[in-house]
């Protein structure tokens, strides 16, 4: 019936029906986000990260404060949390509906809240969902082909996240975070927010970087308006990543994490400039960051004693899929010497990988590309389902097939037998990567929803295997 009216009703009045509805659950629930200080974070990939960091962060400064209120809420795609209690998030969407934002903005004011961070999208952009919230700050955290067939395009979706920016804008104490190492962070500092943060890894030890890290004059004081103050810069330098998370500087402070890969480590930085543009120092958030053993959904390792890993991560695009397949294969590469064999060679240890790809017409370019990456870095293949919606999986499994060496594929549909199958098939050593639904709580077919979590599904089939 959605899909029916979304046909019948032309684009200009769905606009005004979505932006009524912002405007009547901001008026429902009094505007509260003008008692708190909102900080939107935008991008294709590490939004649910960097919120979850950057409260845990927020928190780390105000956790001696003798009022004993809490720092910062959130929403986001993995946790939900009013500034008291945190829940995952239900609805099988990253920026929920507008009455459900502004209700738990209200919570999170009547719990003591000082800041509230929200995960923004661009469908909850285009549908308003960002309006009528006075956003004190924005963040920006990388670009990547997503949802070209809904938006017309990579530039159109580009302009999309672009309003978040816009909006904060209008704030005259706004302040924005901006990953410099991406190529597309010169549209979004192009907005004449007060004060400006950019983080970048050092180019020295990331030759292949292509982004603004290397030529980042193009796109610092002299490219802003004479408003904006100088943007102040935070450099990752010393990196070093290993099996255990990784090792950083930043302008001088160590961190220390264990949170793995160099993604993880822009994930970090994000977070520790939006500490800076709301006075958290430096070595409070190396401190709140080296108290994190992981982030639930992403690259989230089950260990139930089983002999080998298992990896369950909301990873569904061209893009994730390659940076998780290539830190896995990496860290299979440089197994330590207690994991060579007798003779000093490595044992040949596999990956493992089951995922599907989502229905309902979203990004179907995309399936080909994931089989394609996968057959690149998996020795078994397991395609399976992943929110069919109205769609037949059957299809859209044979969609990825055919980017997939087919030898090494094979099509489960059942998602839970797919993934009894890949841990059943695993050895001592092996890693199983259980891709593209994190912490999603539901499963979609059709019209119905049902009660999923591949975390839980995974602890439960492990189970079984070590029982027999």
């Amino acid at each position: 019936m959605k899909k029916l009216l979304r046909k019948l009703i032309p684009d200009w009045l769905l606009s005004i029906y979505h932006w009524k509805l912002a405007l009547l659950g901001a008026l429902v629930y009094g505007f509260p986000s003008r008692k708190l200080k909102m900080v939107g974070v935008t991008g294709t990939k590490g939004k649910s990260t960097v919120v979850v960091l950057a409260g845990r962060v927020l928190a780390e400064k105000f956790s001696t404060s003798s009022n004993n209120k809490p720092a910062a809420g959130w929403i986001s795609s993995l946790t939900i949390n009013d500034g008291k209690s945190e829940i995952m998030n239900p609805y099988h969407m990253t920026m929920p509906g507008r009455f459900f934002i502004q209700k738990t903005l209200r919570q999170m004011v009547k719990n003591g809240c000082q800041y509230a961070l929200v995960e923004v999208t661009s469908e909850g952009i285009k549908q308003f969902r960002h309006q009528f919230i006075n956003w004190a700050g924005a963040v920006f955290t990388n670009l990547a082909l997503e949802h070209l067939e809904a938006h017309g395009g990579f530039a159109n979706y580009r302009a999309v996240k672009m309003k978040l920016f816009e909006a904060a804008s209008k704030n005259p104490e706004s302040f924005g975070v901006y990953n410099l190492d991406d190529e597309n962070a010169e549209w979004f500092l192009k907005y004449p927010i007060k004060n400006k943060f950019g983080y970048y890894l050092d180019p020295s030890t990331r030759p292949a970087v292509a982004g603004l890290a290397q030529g980042i004059k193009k796109v610092l004081p002299e490219r802003s308006e004479a408003k904006s103050k100088a943007i102040e810069k935070l450099q990752v330098l010393s990196l070093s990543l290993n099996s255990n998370g990784s090792e950083f500087e930043i302008n001088g402070v160590k961190f220390k994490t264990n949170l793995l890969g160099e993604f993880n480590v822009q994930n970090c930085a994000a977070a520790v400039a939006i500490g800076q543009a709301c006075g958290v120092s430096l070595e409070v958030a190396a401190q709140a960051l080296g108290k994190i053993q992981s982030i639930p959904g992403r690259l989230e390792i089950i260990n139930e004693g089983q002999d080998f890993t298992v990896v369950v991560d909301l990873a569904h695009t061209p893009d994730s899929f390659g940076k998780v397949f290539k830190l896995f294969k990496d860290l299979l590469v440089r197994r330590s010497p207690a994991q060579r064999d007798e003779g000093g060679a490595h044992t040949h240890n596999k990956i493992i990988s089951v995922f599907g790809s989502a229905g309902g017409g979203r990004d179907k370019w995309k399936r080909p590309e994931l089989g394609q990456i996968a057959s690149q870095y998996s020795d078994q293949i397991f395609i399976t389902n992943e929110d069919p919606y109205d769609e037949d999986p059957l299809y859209i499994a044979d969609e990825i097939l055919a980017g997939c060496d087919k030898t090494r594929a094979d099509i489960i549909l059942d998602r839970r037998q797919a993934i009894a199958k890949a841990l059943n098939l695993a050895q001592a050593g092996d890693i199983v990567l259980v891709l593209g639904k994190g912490t999603e709580q539901t499963y979609v077919e059709g019209n119905k929803k049902i009660y999923w979590d591949d975390r839980v599904v995974v602890r439960e089939e492990i189970k079984k295997r070590l029982v027999l």
